[in-house]
């Protein structure tokens, strides 16, 4: 293939379809150092930051999701759609890809539709056990669909789906630190159960309150908790800590190091992100999932379910969860054939080398032109 490699990378909104976007174009530049990767983005998402962090261009598109809640507001989307399409159309013929990647997220529904039209061919990487909307409209134009979950011809051809898992972050990997190791690093007792409580860098409200009505069980447990309390929750809990010291709970904002986190923990309690559930699946880590209830088509709990149906979760509903989350981890952590059959049963699920598979898959599609 003497011809220049030229890839279009496409989709975000959240982080979970920013870091499998920014995944793959790696694993592709790793392999073909010479391609010429151009990310599509939504105009005001957070992929506009991320994505040049990384070290990659990117064009935005001014495009919005519909207003279900006020069908009056529809009519800005319409005409913010309609010039997204001209602009996808324009950024294609100036970059003339060969191939390009969707990753989930309204900029990418924009972006494969005109790439489609313009015979470019296209390959989407659904991150959920249940599809997204964009994904879901674009599978009929796509030559090849990467999906983490089985059961997903209920969405997609089957003669198209490609079992390749979700890219994770290499860190969490890739930790050199034994259990007690990075149990220190937080400052806490090496020898002891630990139980890691995350949700998300911004926080989950549901987990910490979860904590926080039930301080009585944190301090009569034999057991010492990482508690990441995400940003924007942090200070309002740290004024609700004042005068309790409760020496066995560390209480941060944002872990860096989720690798060293992870390693630390016993038992992790988690919403049921996609990125997350690959992440525990690779490690074969036992966790409780809480799935958001604010999520499109409720596809955290359909992602927890996929788990918890193969005895390699536990599952506690959000509205239960600041009654009956902290009293499930102190009885789950304690018992250690639980623990195991947990681990064993999340990591049969993992899929390994996620990014590198799906890169090959997007070559592919340019050697078959």
């Amino acid at each position: 293939m003497n011809e220049e490699l030229r890839i279009i990378i496409s989709g975000g909104g959240t982080g979970g379809h920013i870091f499998p976007a920014v995944s793959i174009a790696n694993a592709i530049k790793a392999k073909h150092p010479e391609a010429k990767i151009l990310f599509v983005g939504a105009e005001g998402r957070m992929e506009m930051q991320r994505v040049p962090a990384a070290g990659y261009d990117i064009k935005g598109l001014p495009i919005k999701g519909f207003n279900r809640a006020n069908l009056l507001k529809n009519v800005s989307v319409l005409m913010k759609l309609w010039k997204s399409l001209r602009m996808a159309r324009t950024i294609i013929k100036d970059f003339k890809p060969q191939v390009a990647v969707g990753v989930g997220g309204y900029a990418s529904g924009a972006t494969l539709y005109e790439c489609s039209r313009m015979g470019i061919p296209c390959l989407i990487q659904e991150q959920n056990s249940y599809a997204g909307v964009t994904n879901k409209l674009l599978s009929k134009r796509a030559k090849k669909i990467c999906v983490a979950y089985e059961g997903m011809e209920r969405f997609f051809s089957a003669d198209r789906i490609i079992m390749t898992g979700n890219p994770v972050r290499q860190n969490v990997l890739d930790t050199p630190l034994t259990e007690e190791e990075a149990r220190k690093s937080f400052g806490l007792n090496p020898t002891k159960k630990t139980i890691l409580l995350v949700g998300g860098s911004l926080g989950a409200r549901t987990i910490n309150r979860a904590v926080l009505e039930h301080l009585n069980l944190v301090e009569g447990s034999n057991v010492q908790f990482i508690w990441q309390t995400g940003k924007y929750y942090h200070q309002s809990i740290l004024d609700e800590m004042k005068g309790k010291n409760i020496p066995n709970l560390k209480i941060m904002d944002f872990i860096s190091d989720m690798g060293a986190a992870y390693k630390a923990a016993n038992l992790v309690i988690s919403r049921a992100g996609a990125s997350s559930i690959s992440e525990f699946q690779l490690i074969g880590k036992p966790v409780i999932l809480v799935p958001s209830p604010n999520v499109a088509e409720d596809h955290q709990t359909k992602n927890a379910m996929a788990l918890v149906n193969k005895n390699a979760a536990l599952f506690v509903k959000d509205i239960e969860a600041p009654d009956t989350l902290l009293e499930m981890a102190i009885r789950t952590v304690s018992d250690n054939e639980k623990l195991n059959e947990l681990s064993e049963n999340v990591k049969k699920m993992g899929l390994q080398n996620s990014a590198e598979v799906i890169a090959d898959e997007v070559m592919k599609l340019i050697n078959k032109k």
